[in-house]
């Protein structure tokens, strides 16, 4: 297939005019004759002094850093002298506080410098991190072809990695693989559409479209929130039967988070996991809701049950959340845990636990909107918020009714009893502290799915707006404190 040059890559995301170049002559490096002359080659063919260019453009207006491979100058190979161009640019990056877009296409580290070149992944990686740490954006696009020690530093740290469609990526390159094992690499691994099934990249965009991506993406995590829409009015609610809810929450059209994205929410960059495999059954994305910006991460009702893989998803949400110093919205809507072997051997509960640790703990806002079924561990994985939302029909149990009336009575007759004297239904956990606001239906979300989405998205605005403006230790503080209080007597 063809390949993608750095300069077309930066014209055709960048506004007309605006690229800046950061890039001063080449660093020196000692170099044999024949090295020079393929250096001095690779430049005459290009136009380029080296495998990469940097410098400062804008995207619809606003400010980012670029960082971009060009494949024809030595394969994109990156020495010494460019690993110091890429370095120095990251950090200028970072001290300017700018997004930065990092385009790779390249072959890995240089052979023609040897070990030393190889070393220099470490202070490019290194770079990266403090630009994360310092919770600016770090965003990859990925181009054909991306290979080699380049993929498994820089290519690979993205808070959201993209990719070209059909592109060559892998760790160990095919003509390499062939040379040392006598057989080709397995045919469809290495590409981006494999990589997206698997969840090792969030998307497969073609160049054409990466400028619009990027700037819903900047929209969310670079651009400041709006203020937000009027809250829904509070109306009261009626006294609905704890077994009514519950029969309500799996009608099959009931809306899930899929729809309140669709519906409530603008911006929206679906990431990893979201369509594909296992971890499909778990939903992430960036989104606005009411113009408040916010990672989403979402149960999708579309599936059963809710194993490892999806776990160690919502994890990559809560991380990516806290790295780029956003808000996190968590929709529960979950019949329960996988039970299989599988799951057992994957470490289901290990994941729970996790998940559960990292987000009571983490340093950002949250709010947990409790949409439909509330089954078990991976529920209670994504409940303890700062807020927790609750739609009328939205119900939190250990375990879905007929498995208490199960361990109860030895049988699943008394699943409706059961589900009263747990307190599961939406009042019941208003009563207890575990929610703060149950979002009406009127009678049932299914029966209504437009205007429950988006007065569902007005509610999480209005709780993303209010959360915002609270010092970071306060909110912490006030949160532990609330799970703490949780079930103890009052006085």
């Amino acid at each position: 297939m063809s390949r993608i040059g750095a300069l077309q890559l930066r014209d055709a995301v960048l506004d007309e005019g605006s690229f800046r170049s950061w890039d001063g002559p080449p660093l020196p490096v000692a170099a044999r004759d024949e090295y020079r002359r393929e250096l001095a080659e690779a430049a005459a063919a290009t136009g380029l002094d080296e495998a990469v260019i940097t410098g400062e453009g804008r995207v619809f207006g606003r400010r980012v850093a670029v960082v971009a491979c060009e494949f024809d100058f030595l394969a994109g190979s990156i020495g010494v002298a460019a690993a110091e161009r890429i370095t120095t640019a990251v950090a200028r990056a970072t001290a300017e506080r700018l997004p930065l877009l990092a385009s790779p296409s390249s072959g890995g580290t240089r052979m023609q410098e040897g070990t030393v070149a190889f070393l220099q992944m470490v202070k490019i990686a290194a770079a990266v991190e403090l630009h994360k740490r310092a919770h600016l954006p770090y965003l990859v696009y990925l181009r054909h072809p991306t290979t080699g020690g380049v993929f498994a530093s820089w290519g690979s740290l993205g808070h959201i990695t993209v990719a070209e469609p059909g592109a060559l990526i892998g760790f160990l390159g095919p003509r390499v693989y062939e040379h040392l094992y006598g057989e080709p690499f397995p045919a469809g691994v290495q590409t981006a559409e494999n990589l997206q099934r698997h969840g090792v990249i969030d998307a497969v965009i073609p160049l054409e479209n990466l400028r619009a991506t990027l700037d819903r993406a900047l929209k969310v995590v670079a651009d400041p929130p709006d203020p937000p829409p009027p809250e829904p009015e509070r109306v009261p609610l009626p006294d609905v039967p704890a077994w009514d809810s519950v029969i309500a929450s799996r009608r099959p059209d009931r809306p899930g988070v899929a729809q309140l994205l669709r519906n409530g929410a603008t911006e929206r960059v679906l990431l990893s996991g979201t369509g594909f495999g296992e971890a499909a059954t778990t939903l992430l994305a960036l989104a606005r809701f009411g113009g408040q910006p916010a990672v989403v991460l979402g149960q999708q009702r579309v599936a059963s049950t809710i194993g490892p893989a999806a776990l160690r998803e919502a994890r990559r949400g809560m991380a990516l959340a806290a790295g780029l110093k956003l808000p996190l919205v968590l929709v529960i809507d979950t019949a329960g845990p996988a039970l299989s072997a599988e799951a057992e051997q994957g470490g289901l509960a290990g994941e729970i636990a996790r998940c559960l640790a990292e987000l009571v703990t983490l340093d950002t806002p949250t709010v947990s909107v409790l949409l439909g079924q509330g089954s078990g561990g991976p529920a209670l994985a994504m409940v303890p918020a700062d807020r927790v939302l609750a739609a009328l029909h939205g119900w939190l149990a250990p375990l879905p009714p007929e498995g208490a009336s199960a361990i109860v009575y030895r049988d699943v007759d008394h699943a409706a009893e059961l589900a009263v004297a747990q307190g599961i239904r939406s009042a019941d956990l208003l009563r207890d502290g575990i929610v703060d606001v149950i979002v009406p239906e009127f009678p049932d979300a299914a029966d209504e799915p437009v205007e429950f989405t988006k007065r569902l998205s007005a509610t999480i605005a209005g709780e993303l707006h209010r959360l915002r403006s609270a010092p970071d230790d306060q909110r912490l503080n006030t949160r532990l404190a609330r799970y703490r209080r949780i079930g103890l007597p009052e006085g």
